[in-house]
C-alpha cells in the first residue's frame, strides 16, 4: 500500500466501507469495469491494475480424466469465465492439491488430491494465474516428491509460489512479483495440517497456529511479514489457509489473527479453507477476505452451503493504492462459468449476510457486488 494512503488513513480514521446498498435491478446489465485502456493509463494519465483473488483451485482428480486427454483443450476448464480472466493483469489463487505424477498417498489422510502437470499447469496459465498459495492441507498427499515437483512446474511456467519449500525458511520466504505496474509480495501460512509442515530434513508446507497471541506465531509469522515489507511492495498480501471446512463466518481468534496480520502491515488478507465464502471486512489500513471460497474442483455439493457458488474476487488499484473490490459470482460443475441468475442472486443476499457484522455494505454491479475503499 502506498505511503499516501497510509497516511490518509491514518489521518481520517477508519473508512466506512461502501456507504449504500443499491437496490437489485436486471441482471443482465453488464459492469461497468474501467477498460484495458484505461487501466493501461490513457484515462487522465492513472494507472489501474485489477488482480484477481480466487479460492481454493483443486485440478485434480477425476479433472484429470475430463481435461488431460489429447483431444481437449485445458483452457476449457475455465468455460464462459476465461475471458473475464484473461482481461485482469493477473490471477492469485490457493492450489488445492500437488501436481505430480509421482508419489504415493500419504497414510491417514481421507481425500488425495493430485493433478498431472502436464495439462494442469497449463489450465492454470490459461486462467491468467500468476500466483499460488501453496500452504495448505493438501500439498504433499502424495508425499514430499509430490510438492517439490509441484513447485518446480509452477515456477518452470512462471507461477510464482509460497507457503511451501525445501526447509522451513524456504516456506516461509515470501514471493515478490509483479502484476500490471504493481510490486507484489505475499507471505502464505497454514494452520493444516501439522504432519505437512516444513522440518529442517524434510520438505513441506509453512504451518502455523493461527493465534495471534502466541509468542512462536508472532515470531514467524511476523518475520516473514518483515521480510515481504523489506522489498518495498505496493501490495502486500497474507495468503492463508486456516479454520475449519464448512463454516459461513470465521471464528473470533480467526479474526484477531487476520487483524493482527494487517496491524503489522499486511495490506490484503487472501482467506482460504472452508470452502464456501465469507464476510469482507475494511480493518485498519488494510482489507480481509475472510474466505474466497472454491474456484475450481471435483467436489460433492453440500445443498445447504452451496459450495458450488463462489465468486471471484478482483482487487482494483490505482496508482498502487487500494480502491474497490469487484465481486464476480461464478458457479462450479467440474469447471467454472458465470453463475447464472438465480445462482447470482443467492450469492449476493448471503454475501451480505455473511459481511454484516464486520458492518460492510455492497453496492450493486450487475449479476455482482462491489465495495469502494
Amino acid at each position: 500500500m502506498s505511503q499516501h494512503r497510509r497516511t490518509f488513513l491514518a489521518t481520517t480514521g477508519a473508512i466506512a466501507v461502501g456507504g449504500c446498498v443499491v437496490p437489485d435491478f436486471d441482471p443482465t446489465v453488464t459492469d461497468d469495469r474501467d477498460s484495458t485502456a484505461d487501466r493501461d493509463g490513457d484515462g487522465g494519465g492513472r494507472t489501474e491494475t485489477t488482480i484477481g483473488f480466487a479460492g481454493d483451485t483443486m485440478v485434480g482428480r477425476k479433472l484429470n480424466r475430463q481435461y488431460g486427454r489429447p483431444d481437449v483443450d485445458p483452457a476449457t476448464i475455465w468455460g464462459d469465465l476465461q475471458p473475464r480472466l484473461e482481461s485482469l493483469d493477473g490471477v492469485c489463487c490457493n492450489l488445492e492439491c500437488c501436481l505430480s505424477t509421482r508419489g504415493e498417498p500419504a497414510p491417514g489422510r481421507t481425500y488425495h488430491f493430485r493433478g498431472d502437470p502436464e495439462w494442469a499447469v497449463p489450465a492454470l496459465s490459461a486462467g491468467n494465474v500468476r500466483f499460488a498459495s501453496l500452504a495448505n492441507n493438501h500439498a504433499m498427499d502424495y508425499g514430499p516428491v509430490s510438492l517439490t515437483d509441484t513447485i518446480d512446474a509452477l515456477t518452470e511456467a512462471g507461477i510464482d509460489v509460497a507457503g511451501a519449500g525445501e526447509t522451513p525458511a524456504a516456506a516461509r520466504s515470501p514471493a515478490t512479483f509483479s502484476v500490471g505496474d504493481v510490486a507484489v509480495a505475499v507471505v502464505s501460512f497454514a494452520d493444516r495440517y501439522v504432519g505437512y509442515a516444513a522440518t529442517d530434513d524434510r520438505p513441506g508446507i509453512a504451518h502455523i497456529a493461527p493465534d495471534p497471541s502466541a509468542p512462536e506465531t508472532q515470531r514467524v509469522v511476523g518475520e516473514a511479514i518483515e521480510r515481504a515489507k523489506a522489498t518495498n511492495p505496493d501490495l502486500l498480501v497474507a495468503s492463508v489457509h486456516l479454520g475449519p471446512n464448512w463454516v459461513e463466518r470465521p471464528s473470533g481468534q480467526l479474526v484477531a489473527f487476520n487483524h493482527w496480520l494487517v496491524d503489522r502491515g499486511v495490506d490484503l488478507v487472501h482467506g482460504h479453507s472452508a470452502h464456501i465464502v465469507q464476510g469482507i471486512e475494511q480493518y485498519g489500513d488494510g482489507v480481509v477476505l475472510h474466505d474466497t471460497g472454491d474456484f475450481v474442483d471435483d467436489f460433492g455439493v453440500k445443498e445447504d452451503l452451496r459450495n458450488d457458488r463462489s465468486y471471484l474476487f478482483e482487487v482494483t488499484l490505482e496508482d498502487g493504492t487500494l480502491q474497490e473490490i469487484r465481486l464476480v459470482p461464478i458457479e462450479i460443475d467440474d469447471g467454472v462459468s458465470r453463475a447464472g441468475e438465480e445462482s447470482a442472486a443467492w450469492l449476493r443476499e448471503r454475501m451480505r449476510a455473511r459481511s454484516a457484522p464486520f458492518e460492510t455494505t455492497y453496492e450493486r454491479d450487475g449479476d455482482g457486488l462491489v465495495v469502494p475503499l
